[in-house]
Order: C-alpha cells, then structure tokens, then sequence
C-alpha cells in the first residue's frame, strides 16, 4: 500500500473511506432490517398468535442450526481474501461455495429428519410438519451466504447494498403474498420463503462474481484443511454463542408456550439500527484488522481505528437507543399492533445491552487468531446462562426474569472480551472503551430525551401513534444537534465523510 493506494495483483485501486464503505454496508443492512421487520408486521397481524408463534420457532431452529451447518465458512472470506491476490481469491470463492452447497444440502436432509425429533423438544406438533416444508430451504440459502465478506475484502460494499436490497425485497414479497392477499396461513408463508431461496441462490452467484470479472483463477496454496483449521474453531465458538442466545427462547417457548413466546419473540429483539451500524463496522473492519496483523502492522494504528469506530457508534447509536427506550411502548404498538403491547417490557429490557454491544471485539479476537479463546469464554458463558436460567424459572416463574437474566449475563460477556482484549494487546482497559467520552454522549441524550418527553407528553397531545414518533424524533434531533456544542459533541462528524464523498460525486 502507497500513499493511500491498495495494489491488488498488479492493479492500483483507490483506496475508499472505512466510513464509507461502512455506510454502503450500513445501507444493505437498513433494508434488510426494514423488510424483516415489515414481513413481522405484516404477519403478527395476519396469523393468530399460535401460528405466528410456530413460525417464529421455525426461525429460531433455522438460525440455531445454521451456525452449526454454515460451518464457519461465511467468515473465512474476509480473513483469506485479503492475504491473497485476486486470481486466487477467485478459487478461494468457488472452493467455499461448492462447500457451501454441500453444508447445505446436509442441512435440509438433516430437518427433514429430525423434523418430529426438534417438535416434540419444543412441545409443538405442528412443528414437524412445518419443518418438512421448511427443509429444502437451507440447501439454496447457504451458499449465498459470504457476500458481505467478499465485497468488504475489494472495497466494493455499495453491491452489498445492492443485493441485500433485492434478496430481502424478494424474500418479502413472495413470504407475505399468500398471506396477504391470499389469506394463507403460515405453511403458505413457508412455500413463499422457498419460491424466494431459489431465485435469491442464482442472484448470489451472479454477486459473488462481480469482484472477479475479467479475472483469471489461478490454483491457490490455500487448501481446505487450512480454511477449515481456521474456520471450526469459529463454528465452535459461533454454536456456544447461539446457544447462549437460544437458552431463553428455548426454556420460555417450552415453559410458557406458543403465545408468550410469540410476545417475548417480537419484544426481546435487538434494535435493528444498532444491529445494522455494528454488524456494518465489523465487515469493514475485519479485512483490516487481517491484512494489517498479517503484515505485521503496528497495535497502535489498530486501537485508532477501534477507537475511531467506537466513538462512531456511539454517536449514532446511543441516542437511538436511548429514544427508543422512552417511547417503547409507542414503538411496539405501532409494530406489532395492541395485542402484543406485552411485548414492551421485553422490549425495554433487552434495549439496555445496546449501551455495551457498540463494542465489535470479534473482528479483533478472529484477525489475532483467538479463536480457541474465544470458544472457550462462550462456553463457560454458555453454562452460566442455561443453569441460571433455569433456576430464574424455579424462583420466579417468570418470562420477564429470564429476560432480565439473559440481559445481564449477554452485559458480563462484553466487559469480559473488553479485559481479554486488553490484555492481549498490552493496552488499558480504558484505552479499548473510552468511558469519560461514551459517558458525556449518554448523559446528553438523557437530558435531550427528558426534554423531548417534557414536550410531546404534557405541551403537545397526539393521539395517533405513528405522528407521535414522528413529531417526537424530529423535536428530539433538532434537541441533540442544537445542544450538542455545549457538550462538545459532534454528531455531524460522522456523516461528514459520507456528504463529502457524494458532493464530490455530483461536482
């Protein structure tokens, strides 16, 4: 790299802002979440609460296995790919995808197996059958998984933009139709979902190729027992992450049945702002974190770039979830209609994680090659949480207590990467989370959203929903913007590069 020019085989390429390229992944992400939450609502007020609580087990099934299934993969790309030119990297791809198909093939012969087995676990029959219809989708799911990887890695994340639109478009259109206009109920949902896997199979193909286009492969040193060295620990790591996860949606869709897991499915959810800007900052910071530890880049330019996209997040995301939080009952209403107004409370509890989720360790944990480590934490993790679930359960029979527990023990394992970290990298504590600069952009968003609420609940009366937020989000951003400079806070900065970059474009 020279003077900010990226030579990749033979070709000098511009090298893109990392906010940049994180808001074009931000954009793919926007969508994604903006359909997928659409389809919920659309679909919590077509089903009854039973059927929509089958679907949403089937979603949690299929999420839970696919860490299994996926094997990793998704993730080697952005830890290969840019340790290696791009004739290669053509192979690298075709290798993982046939890998893929194949995991993937597994996959549905597996549900469709188990089918009766995974039901009878989570005491519903109607589950068995769903799952047999359910069970050719992972076989055409699975290989388009590792977009984001590949185009993060050549700085082209505006087609990660592009084809998480049209996926998440597709998907939505064909899930919804029969049970919109059709008036079908959940099974007609899932035959939509696998008319939508086919078509979204051959479009990522297409995707993964662009990046290769004019480029010929070329046999690669990298061989599948270095991929999968690298890649199982990750599944393992991955499988105790998902099962910490999964330790509350099992014990209360078992516990408390289909209708308060439906409740607790739509309310103990991660707001889908902070999963997108997160998730974003991760795929443009792992091929960074990879190619800088490979060439043996120094630590301190890394911890900028972590500080950087730290105070970044913080930025956007702590005044999101803090307007969040004050108008949740509004939010939940107007999502997900009246009869899942139980759904706040879950709501609320879980919008408290956001506050320590803004740190994105796993990029940096995976580019050291921690991986075993990593592992072994969400399995200590993993045991934590299902014991004390259970015995939450036992004490106070209650749904929201396992949310509340879950909540805090998800709190633990970020301050414990947080320590990791930081002693890995011979670094303080304070130097991986900033706490005098996090906490001034939380004490201000709490002023402006008591003022906010000030307004709108006792000057301005709004009757309707969906005015109410409205009218509250643009009191409460007009509020932060103003007030900001007396706080010595910069929300602009964020977007600076971004309006730059599109004013250049236009000149």
């Amino acid at each position: 790299m020279y003077n900010g020019i990226l030579i990749i085989n033979n070709r000098k390429v511009s090298k893109t802002n990392n906010t940049i390229q994180a808001f074009w992944v931000s954009m793919g992400s926007l969508s994604s979440m903006a359909l997928s939450i659409i389809s919920a609502m659309i679909l919590s007020r077509h089903l009854d609460k039973t059927d929509y609580g089958t679907y949403k087990q089937i979603v949690y099934v299929y999420s839970t296995l696919l860490v299994i299934f996926s094997a990793g993969l998704p993730r080697v790309f952005s830890y290969f790919l840019p340790r290696y030119n791009l004739n290669e990297g053509k192979t690298i791809v075709n290798k993982i995808n046939k890998v893929l198909l194949l995991a993937g093939g597994v996959f549905s012969i597996f549900l469709f197996v188990f089918s009766d087995l995974i039901a009878n676990f989570l005491k519903n029959e109607e589950l068995s059958y769903a799952l047999k219809v359910f069970s050719p989708i992972p076989l055409f799911l699975l290989p388009t998984l590792g977009i984001e990887g590949i185009f993060a890695t050549y700085k082209k994340t505006q087609y990660i933009a592009i084809y998480n639109t049209c996926s998440r478009l597709i998907m939505l259109l064909l899930i919804i139709t029969p049970v919109l206009f059709f008036k079908g109920g959940y099974i007609s949902a899932i035959y939509g979902w696998l008319v939508a896997s086919i078509i979204t199979f051959f479009l990522s193909y297409f995707f993964k190729g662009i990046p290769f286009k004019g480029i010929m492969s070329t046999k690669t040193t990298l061989q599948l027992k270095t991929i999968f060295n690298y890649s199982l620990p990750l599944v393992l790591a991955s499988l105790w992450g998902v099962a910490i996860k999964a330790a509350d949606q099992f014990y209360i869709s078992r516990f408390f049945g289909t209708e308060v897991f439906a409740e607790f499915s739509n309310g103990f959810i991660e707001l889908p702002f902070v999963a997108m800007i997160t998730s974003s900052t991760s795929i443009v910071l792992m091929p960074y974190f990879s190619k800088t530890l490979n060439e043996n880049g120094s630590i301190e330019e890394l911890l900028v770039k972590w500080r950087s996209a730290l105070n970044k997040s913080a930025l956007i995301i702590y005044p999101i979830v803090i307007f969040f939080i004050a108008f949740a009952s509004s939010f939940v209403t107007l999502m997900y209609s009246e009869k899942y107004e139980e759904s706040t409370i879950y709501f609320k509890i879980n919008m408290l994680l956001n506050f320590f989720n803004i740190v994105i360790f796993a990029p940096l944990f995976f580019s050291l090659g921690k991986t075993k480590l990593y592992a072994n934490v969400h399995m200590v993790l993993f045991v934590v949480i299902w014991v004390t679930d259970y015995l939450v359960i036992l004490l106070f029979n209650s749904p929201i207590a396992v949310a509340f527990n879950s909540t805090f023990i998800h709190i633990f394992k970020v301050l414990i990467f947080i320590y990791l970290a930081a002693n890995i990298l011979n670094v303080k504590f304070y130097d991986l989370f900033p706490l005098k600069k996090i906490g001034l952009i939380l004490i201000h968003t709490v002023v402006v959203i008591l003022f906010t609420l000030l307004i709108v609940k006792n000057i301005i009366i709004i009757e309707k929903i969906w005015i109410e937020l409205l009218v509250s989000s643009i009191i409460y951003a007009t509020l932060l913007l103003v007030t900001a400079p007396l706080f010595k806070i910069d929300y602009i900065s964020v977007i600076n590069p971004i309006l730059h970059k599109f004013k250049k474009r236009n000149i």
